[in-house]
């Protein structure tokens, strides 16, 4: 089976992110691959293991997300390719990514394709949908489960409190939830075998595409962090006093009421 994940480098949302003139500092935060994305590495490994074939990890950036695809090496990946378009693409978003990695796989007879359900920095949960779609590949998104028999999987997916079971076939993309596996970690061996395993990069000119086939189609605005939170108010006296001003703090402040 050809088995390829796409893996995003992103920031590590518990370590701290400074802002500075509407840009994320880069200098001094943490990167980690995409925890999402962690869930769609292990299955695809157990796919392999399972069903035989290759396991290649993707991803859109520079050459700092080399450790990220090390990473996913050392997991017990087969593959891994980075698409560095930094110095011919000065605006990416969601379309980019998508349609550079559409394009790269469009003649690797992919068996399945797995990503994470959504990226912690963004989480739009777009890209591997697009992708699906510019390969015109069947997906299903938040997948808790899946059994490959042949060339048909019966899948497991997240609805709102429930399951769905659904049945589709190959070639298929999916998108990895939160309790599809437990991702493990890279082991010594892993981890030195991964130095010695193919990391392909490209550019844009190995896509054949121009800048303008790729430029984002949507634009930021503004990015800022939250509000901080306020100190919480302890309510104290006889209990039918704290109910009355609860009521009366919920309608006056909160205005919920």
């Amino acid at each position: 089976m050809n088995i390829y994940v796409l893996l995003k480098r992103t920031f590590d949302t518990e370590e701290k992110i400074t802002i500075s003139n509407g840009v994320i500092q880069e200098d001094g935060a943490e990167f980690i691959i995409n925890p999402y994305d962690e869930y769609a590495v292990e299955e695809a490994i157990q796919i392999r293991d399972a069903h035989g074939g290759e396991v290649t990890v993707i991803t859109i950036g520079n050459e700092d997300s080399e450790k990220e695809l090390r990473t996913a090496l050392a997991m017990g990946a087969d593959k891994a390719v980075l698409i560095n378009v930094e110095d011919d693409v000065t605006n990416a978003d969601q379309y980019t990514t998508s349609r550079l990695i559409a394009k790269y796989l469009e003649d690797k007879d992919p068996s399945i394709i797995l990503a994470g359900n959504v990226a912690i920095d963004g989480g739009t949960g777009q890209v591997g949908p697009r992708v699906a779609e510019l390969l015109n590949i069947p997906y299903v998104t938040t997948i808790t489960k899946i059994d490959i028999n042949g060339t048909t999987a019966t899948i497991e997916r997240d609805v709102e409190g429930d399951t769905e079971i659904i049945e589709t076939s190959l070639p298929l993309l999916i998108t990895a939830q939160q309790g599809l596996n437990e991702p493990r970690y890279p082991s010594l061996p892993g981890i030195m075998k991964a130095k010695k395993k193919p990391l392909d990069e490209l550019e844009l000119d190995d896509l054949d595409l121009e800048e303008d086939e790729v430029q984002a189609k949507t634009k930021t605005i503004e990015i800022y962090l939250p509000a901080k939170k306020e100190a919480g108010k302890v309510l104290a006296g006889e209990l039918k006093d704290q109910v009355k001003e609860l009521v009366s703090l919920l309608r006056s402040e909160a205005k919920v009421i």
